[in-house]
C-alpha cells in the first residue's frame, strides 16, 4: 500500500471520529449555555487539553518550526514568554474569572467586559468588542486554513486552495453539531495527536543528526551560533521583548478564557494548569528543536520556511508515519478553528443579541453565525494569501491588547468603568493595527508590549471600584 493511501485512510478515520464525536455532543446542547459554554461543567483534564490544542495552532507545528528555521536560537526567547503567559492566565485570572462566571451567569468573555455596565455604554462595548472579535478571528482562521491547505497540498499533491476547502468543511461540521462540548472533547484527542508527534518527529530528528553532541556541532555548522546573543544590544533587546511579548496575548484571548469559564469547579484550575504546562513546555520546546534540526538537515532558503515540518517529516520518518504526521498537523489546525469559530459565532449570536431577536431558534442562529465567519474567513484564505505565522500573531495581539489589560484590571479588583473599558479596549486594538501596518521592529516589540502597555495604564487609571 502506498503512502498516500496509508495517509488518506488515516485521515478519513480520523476526521469520521471527530464528526462522530459532533453528533455524540448534539444531545448535550439544550440551550445557548451548553452550546457555547459546556453548561459550565467540563472536567480539569479536558479543559487543559483543548486549553493547550486551542492555544498551540498552526503557528506553532508549522509557524513557529519555520520561525526557528530561519531565526535560529534567538527565537528561543518566545518560549518562556508562552509558558509565562500560561501561568497568568491560569493561576491569576482563571480563578477569579470562574467565580465572577458562575456568580453572574455570564457566557462570554464580553459578557465579562461588559459586567456593571448598563444602558448605551453597555451597548458601545458590547458592540465594540464583537466587532474586534469577528474582525480578528476572521484572520486568525484564514491562518488555521491555509495551514490545513498547506498539509493536503504536501500529503496528496494538491491544490492548496482545494485542501482550504475540505479542512474547512469538516472543522464546520463538527462544530456546528456538537459546539463547546464537540470542540473541547475533539480538541481534547487532537491535544494527543500533536504530544505524539512533538515526541516522536524530534527524536527521529536528533536520531537522524546522530546524537545530541552531533547535532550540537551539525547546528552550529550550520551558520546557527550556539553563543549568547549579546545582551547589551539594542536590537537584540528589542528582540527579546518583542518575543517574549508574545506570552502576554492570552490574558486577552476569548476561545482560551472562556476554557476557564468552563470549568466545573475552582479546585480543578490548579490541576488543569498542571497539565496544561507541562504540555505546552514539552510541545513548543519541541518544535523549537525541530526548526533548529531542520536547519542542519536542510538547506536553509529553500522552498517555503512554513512546509520545513513537512519537509522534514518525511526526511527522518518512515513512509508509513505520514498519515499520523499529517493528522498531527490538521489537529493543530482544527483544535483552534474550532474554538474560533465558536467564540465569533457567540459574539455575533450571544453578544449582538441576534440570537434574542428569534426566540425559539438561539441555537440555529449560533450555528448559522458560525458558517459565516467560516465563509469569511476562507475567502480571506484564498484572496489574501500570507504568512501563517504573521496573520495569527496579528490577530493574538490585537485581542490580547484589547482585552487584555482589562481582565488583568478586573483580576486586580480595578474593573474599568465604562468609559475606561472602551478607552483601554480602542486603545490597545487601534495601535495594534497601526503598528502592524508599519515596518517590523525587532521582534515586533512595537507590535506586541507597546499597545498592551498604554491600554494597561488607561484601564488602571480609570477603575470604577475595588473589589
Amino acid at each position: 500500500m502506498s503512502t498516500i493511501h496509508i495517509t488518506l485512510m488515516t485521515l478519513i478515520v480520523y476526521q469520521l471520529a471527530l464528526v462522530g464525536v459532533g453528533f455524540w455532543a448534539r444531545g448535550r446542547n439544550t440551550s445557548e449555555k451548553d452550546f457555547f459554554i459546556g453548561g459550565r461543567n467540563v472536567g480539569p483534564l479536558v479543559t487543559a487539553l483543548s486549553y493547550g490544542a486551542s492555544s498551540s495552532s498552526a503557528w506553532v507545528l508549522l509557524g513557529l518550526t519555520g520561525y526557528v528555521y530561519l531565526t535560529g536560537l534567538a527565537a528561543l526567547w518566545i518560549l518562556p514568554g508562552v509558558w509565562a503567559g500560561y501561568a497568568v492566565v491560569w493561576l491569576f485570572i482563571g480563578p477569579k474569572l470562574r467565580r465572577a462566571a458562575g456568580d453572574h451567569d455570564l457566557v462570554t468573555l464580553v459578557d465579562v467586559l461588559a459586567l456593571g455596565a448598563d444602558g448605551v455604554m453597555r451597548r458601545w462595548i458590547v458592540g465594540l468588542a464583537a466587532a474586534m472579535i469577528i474582525f480578528s478571528f476572521s484572520f486568525y482562521v484564514a491562518g488555521q486554513f491555509q495551514g490545513a491547505g498547506k498539509a493536503f497540498a504536501s500529503a496528496f499533491d494538491m491544490k492548496v486552495s482545494t485542501g482550504v476547502l475540505i479542512g474547512a468543511g469538516v472543522i464546520l461540521v463538527y462544530t456546528w453539531l456538537g459546539g463547546f462540548w464537540a470542540v473541547s472533547m475533539t480538541d481534547a484527542v487532537q491535544a494527543g495527536v500533536m504530544l505524539v508527534v512533538a515526541l516522536m518527529l524530534p527524536m527521529a530528528a536528533l536520531f537522524a543528526l546522530g546524537g545530541p553532541a552531533q547535532a550540537m556541532h551539525q547546528i552550529a555548522h550550520a551558520g546557527i551560533s550556539t553563543e549568547a546573543p549579546n545582551a547589551f544590544s539594542l536590537t537584540m533587546a528589542g528582540f527579546v521583548i518583542g518575543s517574549l511579548g508574545i506570552g502576554i496575548g492570552p490574558v486577552g484571548q476569548p476561545q482560551l478564557l472562556t476554557r476557564l469559564m468552563a470549568i466545573d469547579d475552582a479546585a480543578g484550575i490548579r490541576r488543569g494548569f498542571a497539565i496544561a504546562l507541562g504540555w505546552a513546555v514539552i510541545v513548543f520546546s519541541s518544535m523549537a528543536f525541530l526548526g533548529l534540526a531542520a536547519r542542519a538537515l536542510i538547506m536553509p532558503g529553500a522552498g517555503d520556511h512554513e512546509s520545513v515540518f513537512f519537509s522534514l517529516s518525511a526526511l527522518v520518518l518512515p513512509d508509513l508515519m505520514g498519515g499520523l504526521v499529517i493528522a498531527a498537523v490538521l489537529s493543530a489546525i482544527m483544535s483552534t478553528a474550532d474554538s474560533l469559530l465558536l467564540v465569533a459565532g457567540s459574539a455575533a449570536a450571544h453578544d449582538l443579541g441576534l440570537a434574542r431577536r428569534f426566540p425559539g431558534h438561539g441555537l440555529l442562529v449560533s450555528r448559522l453565525m458560525t458558517a459565516f465567519v467560516c465563509a469569511a474567513a476562507v475567502v480571506l484564505t484564498l484572496a489574501l494569501p500570507a504568512s501563517i505565522y504573521g496573520r495569527v500573531l496579528f490577530a493574538w495581539s490585537a485581542l490580547g491588547a484589547a482585552f487584555g489589560p482589562i481582565i488583568i484590571a478586573a483580576s486586580m479588583g480595578r474593573m474599568p468603568r465604562a468609559g475606561g473599558v472602551i478607552a483601554a479596549m480602542l486603545t490597545g486594538f487601534t495601535l495594534t493595527v497601526i503598528f502592524y501596518l508599519q515596518p517590523n521592529t525587532p521582534g515586533d516589540w512595537l507590535e506586541r508590549v507597546v499597545p498592551f502597555a498604554i491600554a494597561l495604564a488607561l484601564a488602571l487609571a480609570l477603575p470604577k471600584k475595588r473589589a
